[in-house]
């Protein structure tokens, strides 16, 4: 969706229609259960069609199904205390050599279930939207540069990661240019698990599936977008589109459709009319 305000009223009924038809419906996010359609999708949807809809969440913190109408967490990826102090400290200890060694400043995120959000670019606010800007690469970059921190934002996510290996800590990093995040899991974990405990046991194959985003272009040489974390090994021979429109370079496997949430509502329609025949 454009932002996590925008009503869900017109996807809503293609998305009633298809569960009602069988297809098994993954909603893959970073964001919380709350941000979906503002917690409520599972009152909006009558409660027999729930069975084939599945949420992965917090970016791979959460896995959803329902049970009696209500959301259930089947599947988690959660730290101790102890663990979660050490992400924490891992953050804030970054964002500290940023600013001392290059005068860099960013805003920490401790707030997350199993990882921090550093804010990159504290001065640029993205309001409501969910997407990646594609300026906001070249913004982080040049920032960096005046700095004098040269190595890009791939150098940001391949430090905090050193950083984090020297501590004995094996944390996953990633960014969408405004924001460098850390911690235990991605959308990858949501996939494999989804896939391997619900889709392919129900009998369907990941050449069946279709995995729709709009932040699977490469930032930086060798650094994927967001959405790229869901091409897996179980995922790989699936169909994978990206409705971005983005000059960003598109791993192999991923078709460009642009157009946005209109040509992701037209596929939904598609889909509806091809099972009414």
């Amino acid at each position: 969706m454009p932002s996590r305000s925008a009503p869900i009223d017109d996807v809503l009924p293609l998305l009633t229609e298809l569960l009602a038809g069988g297809t098994l419906l993954i909603i893959i996010s970073g964001t919380t259960y709350e941000n979906v359609a503002g917690g409520t999708l599972h009152q909006r949807i009558d409660k027999a069609l729930l069975k084939n809809l599945y949420l992965g969440l917090g970016r791979g913190a959460y896995d959803y199904g329902f049970n009696n109408g209500k959301p259930v967490v089947l599947h988690q990826i959660l730290p101790d205390k102890h663990l979660l102090r050490d992400i924490h400290r891992l953050a804030f200890d970054f964002h500290m050599s940023l600013l001392m060694e290059h005068g860099y400043p960013t805003d920490v995120v401790f707030s997350r279930p199993n990882y921090c959000k550093i804010d990159l670019l504290v001065r640029h606010e993205r309001g409501e939207r969910l997407y990646l800007e594609i300026q906001e690469i070249d913004t982080v970059t040049r920032l960096l540069n005046i700095h004098g921190y040269r190595r890009g934002i791939r150098g940001l996510i391949d430090d905090i990661t050193e950083m984090g290996r020297e501590r004995g800590l094996d944390l996953k990093a990633t960014t969408d240019a405004k924001y460098l995040e850390v911690g235990l899991s991605t959308k990858e974990d949501n996939i494999v698990y989804l896939l391997t405990e619900i889709v392919l046991p129900d009998g369907i194959r990941a050449q069946e599936c279709a995995f729709w985003g709009d932040e699977f272009g490469y930032l930086a040489e060798g650094l994927k977008g967001s959405d790229a974390y869901m091409i897996t090994g179980v995922s790989r021979d699936a169909d994978f589109y990206d409705v971005s429109g983005s000059l960003l370079p598109l791993p192999e496997n991923v078709q460009p459709v642009p157009g946005g949430i209109q040509t992701f509502r037209r596929f939904l329609r598609e889909q509806a009319l091809a099972r009414e025949k």
